[in-house]
């Protein structure tokens, strides 16, 4: 009798089992919480109330050498057809986002006010729900659209920018993002866990050190 194929089957299984273990334990608690230090994880941010209950949240962070003002303007002119979102916009314009990361402060995007809306790309976006300058910076919405072009409701996520000033000259930028919990549950998990996190830490972070960059050789125009 040929055991062969049962021992690659319960090999395989062994090597899947502990892929997701891994994945699990390992790097997802890493990355959704990538730079960031405990306290800062589980710190209460603004627009934590919007989602109560997440179906994930994370919590990212970079140390910048510039002052809070510096990156503030970097931060307000996010957005396609605006400032871009920094990360990799050849990624991004594969799935037709037409996203074009500026290298240069720019005057006309500076003045965001809360009801804003920040387009991710044309007919989609999220809007400003709560604004301190040179502080925090609360983005959340559907992430869909209704027919005739309104916004779907409810807060289906949060993207939230928290500036804290480390000196003059040096400042923290935490990221967090929340996700509420759409049916059906186990669907939402696996979509969630398996596709959405992964691409989203690849693309915040790659943003992250975006705005570093930028906020650390900034210029205008």
């Amino acid at each position: 009798m040929n055991r062969r194929p049962l021992i690659r089957k319960i090999g395989l299984g062994w090597i899947t089992g502990l892929s997701a273990a891994l994945y699990l334990f390992l790097l997802r608690p890493w990355h959704l919480r990538w730079g960031a230090s405990r306290e800062e994880s589980i710190r209460t941010l603004p627009g934590d109330n919007l989602i109560p209950d997440p179906l994930m949240q994370s919590t990212r962070a970079i140390t910048i050498q510039a002052p809070v003002s510096q990156i503030w303007s970097w931060i307000v002119q996010i957005g396609q057809g605006r400032g871009g979102f920094y990360s990799y916009d050849w990624l991004e314009n594969i799935l037709g986002m037409d996203i074009h990361n500026v290298d240069q402060i720019k005057p006309e995007f500076q003045n965001l006010v809360v009801g804003d809306e920040i387009p991710f790309w044309k007919g989609v976006g999220v809007s400003v729900i709560a604004l301190e300058p040179n502080e925090t910076l609360v983005l959340g919405g559907s992430f869909t659209q209704n027919e005739g072009g309104e916004s779907g409701n409810g807060t289906g996520g949060t993207w939230v920018f928290v500036l804290t000033p480390v000196d003059d000259e040096k400042t923290r930028l935490l990221l967090r993002t929340r996700v509420a919990k759409f049916p059906p549950i186990w669907l939402s998990r696996v979509f969630n866990c398996l596709l959405l996190e992964p691409s989203h830490f690849i693309m915040e972070r790659g943003m992250l050190f975006g705005i570093k960059k930028r906020a650390e050789q900034s210029t205008y125009t």
